[in-house]
């Protein structure tokens, strides 16, 4: 993956996972983003990274934030941006994902953001163009969602400076989340001190025990101490053949309000990537709260993705 994602002088040309970047790259997407969020307060119309490029989204999948912030990062660097509409594509007529992808390389289409309900696509693809082109990973199946990983941990670094001190729960469907996966791969790589993960059994994957994470079945024993609480949302579209609990009895036992939040440090900060399901993983309160960065994460993940782009194609 590594070799797939950098090319031959280092550089970042596909950002497929957070496994296989090393600190060094994602710390440079952190310092790059810094400096985007330093001018927030200013007109945008100065930043030309991407001037004379095109940008193309290519979702399979519903997104709102997503989507969004990409399309925002992207005009803000200066950048044409093609949301193409799937229900209306050749896809519809079968033509297939490569071949797509290679007639819009033809209509010189520099970077493709892909979110697909298939793990492994925008690896496939990474793998079989016969270009230049770059390809973004916005969430492939349950496999990874890595700018989600990187502007969750740029979102802990504004709060918390030094990861080695750091204790982190994520919590919810460990399972079927993307996040998670993506969560856990960042944390590693930037040494937070213990990762946790906190659910039902029945929502962990059959390889917890080969990940470096302690795993936690009651929330009461699991964040105990933590510095930060990342919630989950349950991938209901995702599962097949499982007994999950009802959103109530799920609340009840897994849902983040604020007597559990106690349970953690008092300066703990609570996360969430979205769409809320209020009452179900997280009441409003807690949501909506003060040792909440859940707007953050929004806000910060403009400049990540802007980071992202810029580093890949962008111009000095």
């Amino acid at each position: 993956m590594k070799n797939l994602q950098q090319d031959k002088n280092k550089k970042l040309q596909h950002l497929l996972s957070i496994e296989g970047l090393n600190k060094d790259i994602v710390e440079r997407i952190f310092n790059d983003a810094d400096k985007f969020l330093e001018n927030k307060d200013t007109e945008f119309d100065g930043y030309t990274s991407l001037s004379g490029k095109t940008v193309c989204n290519l979702f399979f999948e519903n997104s709102t934030r997503t989507q969004t912030t990409f399309e925002i990062a992207a005009k803000r660097l200066s950048a044409n941006v093609i949301n193409l509409d799937i229900a209306t594509s050749s896809q519809s007529k079968g033509e297939s994902i490569l071949d797509l992808i290679n007639n819009l390389i033809a209509m010189s289409v520099d970077i493709f953001v892909i979110r697909h309900s298939k793990p492994g696509i925008p690896e496939l693809i990474a793998k079989n163009i016969k270009s230049d082109a770059h390809i973004i990973n916005a969430g492939d199946g349950n496999r990874e969602h890595p700018t989600q990983g990187l502007l969750d941990a740029f979102t802990i670094r504004e709060f918390k400076k030094d990861f080695s001190t750091l204790k982190v729960a994520i919590v919810g469907d460990i399972e079927h989340s993307r996040v998670a996966k993506s969560q856990i791969n960042i944390l590693a790589t930037l040494g937070a001190k213990e990762i946790r993960v906190i659910g039902p059994k029945s929502l962990m994957p059959r390889n917890i025990d080969d990940l470096d994470v302690n795993v936690f079945n009651t929330m009461e024993e699991g964040l105990k101490d933590v510095d930060v609480v990342m919630m989950l949302r349950i991938q209901k579209e995702r599962m097949s053949n499982k007994t999950v609990p009802s959103e109530s009895n799920y609340f009840k036992s897994f849902g983040l309000n604020q007597k559990r939040l106690k349970i953690a440090k008092d300066d703990a900060i609570v996360l969430h990537p979205g769409p809320i399901n209020r009452g179900v993983e997280i009441e409003s309160k807690v949501a909506d709260g003060m040792q909440s960065v859940i707007l953050n994460q929004v806000k910060n993940g403009i400049a990540i993705r802007m980071a992202v782009m810029a580093m890949m194609v962008g111009n000095k």
